[in-house]
């Protein structure tokens, strides 16, 4: 309300009240923001977006197509609507890819409107990534301010294996941004117990489920539990609202379920990955129960590969089940560096706000992320079935929220030593545990544990002095300085070597001891201080390849010639991703990524050579030995077939098989 005894000032300097009011222009509204929020809130948001767009699209396409498999698919996705629908590795649809399409349907609409190259291939992540971070930036503010909501951004931007997976295009960069959007919406709703927040939030993670289908419902527990616990109305609405988003959970993930399902069969691509040709089916088993379970082609892989069982000393496939596989050699480089960090702040902050009201929105917010790490962190540790460490990008969101709520809400209650002594402990846990994180790479930095063990102890030694901090103001940005460092110096020097290196493959790792594992060729180096193995499907060279997977020039100029449905066909989806992406054409991945789906079946492959829709069986290439249960695989009983039928020839370093003509 304007003071009647002072009259506004103008823009001429006269009390004429019809004159514009003097006052920061347009534009400087915008970079300042709202009047009651303090002036460095927006200028910090915005350098925090665009610091983050810088890290993830610096130099991207050095990494190629990254990974091939998925890259082939969006390459067919371009040249098949039907592909695009359905995931297809290839645009004549034989097989799909082994996830639902989700994540491949944003990376082909990039590619059909700016074209199919490395970069429409890589940017869609990049870009999910800085949405990510400015929607958990968003949620955080609402609830513990804009200066713990830019700590959880920051955090969540610079932590490794979130760079590493906002640079590659595996499906967990869609997965992450749903599941930061769903905690968003349920925010949202806790406010004024919003039916149609929860909802969307329920919409958001039917759309996970349809891009890495189970593990976009580990979040499910958490908003259930703080809905119900903290949203201000009666119990009875609160169960109503939570049974309206778990139908709009059903129904935003059932309806491509039942549309693949009731699609005809013969109409349609094989579900690769699956034992029946479903969907559901898919869901449940291979991407279900069995990643959980393990089982037939669920194994998690020991030392023995794929099928040993339980990650064991394979690093590739997350090593030996326990509390602490998340700090082990696989996971630990990935994610950990702010995990014992995470988890003294929710314990502590829990404490803190244990007699708050049942609304308390701070309690409410540390339930949220507090519970998504716990139930994550639970599964992941105990999955006795195929895992692999960059899976562990699905906990960075929460170890950043509760690490910015955490963090700040110490700091602003400060006065309290209960404060400080959590902060302090925030800080020596994170030093001490970077130190041994930075030890299993002794030659990256080696000096660089020694000074994050010093500014830890400097760190905690400003904080323990109480008295001496509340009272020097002209200390605080010194502290504050200090404390930033200590918590997140490690974490950054690992995120910063991650961008700076390329990446291929199927199983990425992050920080200075990345390796490109699962590329189809036999597996690779794993982290330091881990063993490498076997990885799940391959098992030697691709057909007319090297040993980075590339397809010889000899052989892709002559499938690039072909105008059949498919210029070939070849054993494993990974050999056949190569050559499609070398020749543009495309090319049936016998057997799928496993080499153990009955697709295409004898009958089928010889029906397709009958109707001329195949040019070319190249031989080679992984998967084409066994089935599930050692039972002989449809895509030996081709090659079988092949090799007795017709003539054998060789184009580079390929031994090819014309089929036609």
């Amino acid at each position: 309300m304007t003071n009647v005894l002072t009259p506004p000032r103008t823009s001429a300097g006269t009390d004429n009240p019809e004159a514009p009011p003097v006052g920061p222009g347009r534009l400087g509204r915008f970079v300042r923001g709202p009047a009651d929020q303090p002036g460095f809130v927006r200028p910090s948001a915005f350098l925090l977006l665009v610091g983050t767009a810088v890290l993830y699209l610096w130099n991207l396409t050095a990494s190629g197509y990254g990974n091939t498999f998925y890259a082939a698919a969006v390459q067919a996705g371009t040249q098949s609507w039907k592909a695009w629908l359905f995931g297809s590795l290839d645009a004549g649809n034989a097989i799909t890819v082994d996830k639902p399409p989700g994540a491949l349907w944003v990376a082909t609409a990039f590619a059909r409107v700016f074209g199919f190259s490395s970069f429409s291939v890589l940017v869609p992540q990049a870009l999910m990534g800085v949405a990510a971070v400015a929607l958990l930036y968003a949620t955080v503010k609402r609830t513990a301010g804009p200066a713990a909501g830019l700590i959880a951004g920051a955090t969540l931007a610079v932590t490794p294996v979130a760079v590493l997976m906002f640079r590659f295009n595996n499906p967990d960069a869609f997965l992450v941004l749903l599941m930061v959007a769903a905690a968003y919406c349920v925010t949202r709703a806790l406010e004024k117990a919003s039916a149609k927040w929860l909802v969307w939030a329920g919409v958001a993670i039917g759309f996970a489920f349809l891009t890495k289908m189970m593990q976009g419902f580990l979040v499910l527990p958490a908003f259930a539990l703080v809905y119900l616990i903290a949203a201000p109305t009666s119990v009875r609405k609160r169960l109503l609202h939570l049974v309206g988003a778990l139908g709009a959970v059903v129904v935003s993930a059932g309806w491509y379920v039942a549309l693949v399902e009731l699609w005809p069969a013969s109409s349609r691509p094989f579900i690769g990955g699956s034992t029946n040709n479903s969907l559901l089916e898919l869901a449940i088993g291979y991407n279900g129960l069995s990643r959980i379970l393990g089982g037939e082609g669920g194994r998690g892989g020991g030392a023995g590969g794929p099928g040993g069982g339980g990650g064991g000393t394979n690093t590739s496939f997350g090593g030996s089940t326990g509390l602490t596989r998340m700090f082990g050699d696989a996971f630990g480089g990935e994610i950990s560096w702010l995990l014992p960090a995470a988890l003294i702040a929710l314990v502590a902050g829990l404490w803190l706000t244990r007699r708050a009201p049942r609304t308390d929105r701070t309690r409410a917010a540390l339930l949220l992320w507090g519970g998504w790490l716990i139930v994550t962190v639970g599964v992941f540790s105990y999955m006795s079935g195929i895992i692999h460490p960059y899976y562990a990008v699905a906990l960075a969101p929460a170890i950043a929220g509760l690490i910015g709520i955490g963090g700040y809400t110490f700091w602003q209650r400060r006065a309290e030593l209960p404060a400080r002594l959590f902060l302090a402990a925030m800080v020596a846990a994170t030093a001490i545990w970077d130190y041994v994180l930075l030890s299993r790479t002794p030659t990256f930095v080696p000096w660089l544990k020694f000074a994050i063990l010093a500014v830890g102890l400097a760190a905690v030694a400003f904080v323990l002095g109480g008295r001496l901090l509340v009272g020097a103001r002209r200390l605080v940005p010194a502290v504050i300085l200090t404390l930033v460092l200590a918590l997140g110096l490690g974490s950054t020097a690992y995120a910063v070597s991650t961008a700076a290196q390329t990446h291929s493959g199927s199983i990425p790792t992050s920080g200075p001891g990345n390796s490109a594992m699962g590329t189809g060729v036999g597996g690779g180096q794993g982290r330091p201080g881990g063993s490498g193995g076997p990885v799940r499907g391959s098992g030697g060279t691709p057909p007319g390849g090297d040993r980075g997977g590339q397809a010889n020039s000899e052989l892709s100029a002559l499938l690039a010639k072909t105008t059949t449905t498919w210029a070939a066909a070849t054993n494993g989806s990974q050999s056949a991703a190569s050559l499609e992406l070398a020749s543009g054409r495309a090319v049936i991945g016998l057997g799928g990524w496993s080499g153990s789906d009955n697709a295409p079946t004898l009958a089928q492959f010889k029906q397709y050579v009958a109707e001329g829709k195949i040019t070319y069986y190249v031989s080679g290439g992984q998967n084409g030995g066994g089935g599930r249960g050692g039972s002989t695989s449809a895509a030996s009983e081709i090659q079988a077939w092949v090799a007795a039928n017709y003539t054998a020839t060789t184009v580079g370093n390929s031994t090819v098989y014309k089929l036609i003509g």
